[in-house]
């Protein structure tokens, strides 16, 4: 079966086309009808699609890739390039995914090239199965488990008080206790169980065949039987370093979030984040690789509300991100929406409640005074920052393009060396 490719906001219907193209596709009655009841499972509060009429849905502003259960596979990409080329916004979607797990851009990069023309799902199993390949030929480590058995010789330590209370005719078999030297610990069954599941899924030939050479490696190491509960025993000491790296790829096959994705009851390929999570996470890993020394960065902080009620804090301010140093700070909030720099008239399609919840950020967290920012992906419409928005006397709103393709936040030509404690070699500086 055809894989169906479109990008955000796209519409979905069963009536024929002429043309299919990324903002319009066909699909099944049985997938339009799978479709329609997955509107029951959302994620933080946005809508997967929206029925526009009987025969026709909109969907979301969701990312990834979904599965339903007749087999048809639904890739979803960002609504970032113009064109009906799917490559760039498919690079576009597998670079931020990395970003957003902290993969080194160059590893994203060089990994993802010979996979753009796959769906997603395909490039986050490659991402998994060649991570894995490398943690086994440096070694799986290995954990000493306690075995307690009968024998009819002596190893480890004797088991006294069972072996008292032996019955008569088991006196000649000891009760032993000694340890043995396995792999099965919780990040190998974890490691087992992931790749029992790309093995199942994979539909490319080239994962199909590198999962189940890895899969004759681990043939004896047992699958994890509850998922959540070996998560939590992973360790992350110095002697388990090696395993950093395949751990992310661990987490989004198995939990299949990072951890933002939506996920139903139907347990096929489904990897759907929330593109405006997904951009506010890549702009703070990039951040937190480019801050100075003695900067701080925290996401979605609670500090403050707006008011007070019955003594009880109400309405809780939640920046996306608040940047400090010192007694400085910077609210900031990431938006995934396409502005028109020469769009005046409309105000830039900006929208006035946000400017109302920067402003209560300003006035709560720095004091009514400073500099605060939206950052915004940059497009072709909008190239550079904005002129500032003077909220109050003292503090100023800056509408910043974040540039995807370069990775670089655009910063105005007039702002002093000190106004951002960011490393200036990260930062391209822009008329505004």
């Amino acid at each position: 079966m055809k894989s169906i490719v479109v990008r955000e906001y796209a519409y979905l219907t069963t009536a024929p086309l002429r043309r299919e193209t990324l903002d319009r596709a066909q699909v099944s009655e049985s997938v339009f009808d799978w479709l329609c009841s997955l509107e029951d499972g959302r994620a933080n509060g946005g809508r997967l699609t929206s029925v526009v009429g009987r025969d026709e849905l909109r969907l979301g502003s969701y990312v990834g890739v979904l599965e339903s259960p007749c087999g048809q596979v639904i890739e979803i990409l960002p609504k970032h390039h113009d064109g009906g080329d799917p490559e760039p916004a498919r690079a576009l979607l597998c670079r931020m995914i990395a970003g957003a797990l902290d993969v080194p851009r160059r590893e994203a990069d060089e990994a993802g090239l010979s996979l753009f023309k796959a769906p997603v799902s395909e490039w986050i199993m490659r991402r998994f199965l060649v991570a894995l390949e490398h943690l086994i030929k440096r070694g799986l480590r290995f954990d000493y488990l306690r075995v307690e058995q009968e024998q009819r010789y002596l190893r480890g330590q004797l088991d006294v008080v069972r072996q008292l209370r032996q019955p008569v005719h088991k006196h000649h078999v000891f009760r032993i206790r000694h340890d043995v030297f396995l792999p099965d610990r919780p990040e190998n069954r974890l490691l087992k169980a992931a790749l029992t599941v790309v093995a199942k899924l994979t539909r490319d030939a080239q994962n199909w065949r590198l999962s189940h050479e890895l899969a004759g490696l681990l043939h004896d190491l047992p699958a994890s039987r509850d998922v959540a509960q070996d998560f939590r025993l992973w360790r992350d000491d110095r002697l388990m370093a090696h395993y950093r790296a395949v751990k992310p790829w661990c987490e989004l096959i198995l939990l299949q979030h990072l951890p933002h994705a939506v996920h139903g009851n139907w347990r096929g390929i489904s990897f759907l984040f929330p593109m405006e999570r997904l951009f506010e996470d890549y702009v703070a890993r990039w951040m937190h690789r480019h801050l100075l020394a003695g900067a701080r960065l925290s996401t979605q902080v609670r500090r403050y509300s707006l008011c007070r009620h019955r003594g009880r804090e109400v309405f809780q301010l939640r920046p996306d991100l608040l940047l400090e140093q010192g007694e400085r700070r910077w609210a900031m909030d990431t938006k995934w929406k396409r502005l028109d720099a020469t769009d005046l008239d409309n105000k830039y399609g900006l929208s006035q409640g946000d400017f109302y919840q920067m402003f209560a950020y300003g006035q709560h967290y720095q004091g009514g005074q400073g500099d605060m920012m939206l950052v915004f992906p940059k497009g072709q419409a909008f190239p550079a920052p904005l002129p500032p928005f003077e909220m109050h006397p003292g503090l100023r709103l800056w509408v910043l393009p974040f540039d995807l393709e370069a990775d670089i936040l655009h910063l105005p030509n007039n702002w002093p060396e000190d106004a951002l404690p960011l490393n200036r070699s990260v930062r391209r500086n822009e008329v505004s």
